[in-house]
């Protein structure tokens, strides 16, 4: 059977306070041994029971072991009093922000011409003159832009009218190269005259020139007044051109 589980507390009885004591110290200084061994670690271990006796152990030598423990500890020691400053210096430099975020924010308020309540006259007087310089601040920057604005268009138009003037002078160009249809037709017609003539009659085609030379050459002028439309006038003509025949009969 295995061994109960052992309340840990003090145990009354001094006899067998001591049998424990001196089983348990045995098995500390054991198990102390073992870890320096197993694991190549420095070990220290001091005991001192309830009569005032002391025991130790020390895998390198207690003053070796002891002296390294002090410069842990101080560094340790020092370490801290190191971050306690740093944290200190921290929060000394975020109380300051805090203060100067405050001021900034109530100095916008009063250029934005807030919270003047408090403001004394010389105070009024600097607040006047730091405005009239931002604003020719802003003024010089705005003429600035609108310079810079006004010689870009014209940059640009000059770039338009370059590419006009190229343009135009391949236009001319291209007008050189094939001339006019036109003009062609205008010359031609210019210099033979005659020839337009005969293609007009060739084709049927009278003018108003034409058609009355054609009357004058064959002698039908007629100068009878007819009333009504022309298709009436045909049609009384007719008969009468039919009578003038029997009577030649």
């Amino acid at each position: 059977m295995g061994r109960g589980k052992i309340e840990i507390k003090r145990i009354e009885n001094a006899n067998s306070r001591q049998v424990t004591f001196s089983k348990r110290r045995a098995g500390l200084l054991k198990k102390a041994k073992e870890l320096a061994i197993l694991c190549d670690a420095e070990v220290a271990v001091i005991i001192f029971s309830n009569t005032g006796k002391l025991f130790e152990f020390s895998s390198s030598g207690m003053k070796k072991t002891f002296s390294r423990y002090n410069k842990c500890l101080q560094g340790s020691i020092e370490m801290a009093l190191l971050e306690h400053k740093a944290e200190k210096q921290v929060c000394k430099e975020a109380d300051n922000l805090k203060d100067e975020v405050a001021k900034l924010q109530m100095k916008q308020l009063q250029l934005l011409g807030k919270n003047l309540t408090s403001v004394s006259l010389k105070e009024l007087e600097v607040l006047e003159q730091q405005l009239s310089e931002g604003l020719s601040s802003v003024k010089e920057k705005k003429e600035q832009l609108l310079m810079e604005q006004l010689e870009r268009s014209r940059l640009q138009e000059q770039r338009v009218m370059l590419e006009n003037e190229t343009l135009r002078r391949q236009l001319e160009e291209l007008r050189g190269f094939f001339p006019s249809t036109d003009h062609l037709v205008r010359s031609y017609l210019e210099y033979y005259p005659v020839e337009r003539k005969n293609s007009l009659m060739s084709h049927n085609i009278r003018g108003p020139d034409v058609t009355c030379a054609c009357n004058l050459e064959k002698g039908d002028s007629d100068t009878t007044l007819y009333l009504g439309l022309p298709s009436d006038h045909h049609k009384i003509k007719k008969p009468e051109s039919h009578s003038n025949d029997s009577e030649s009969q």
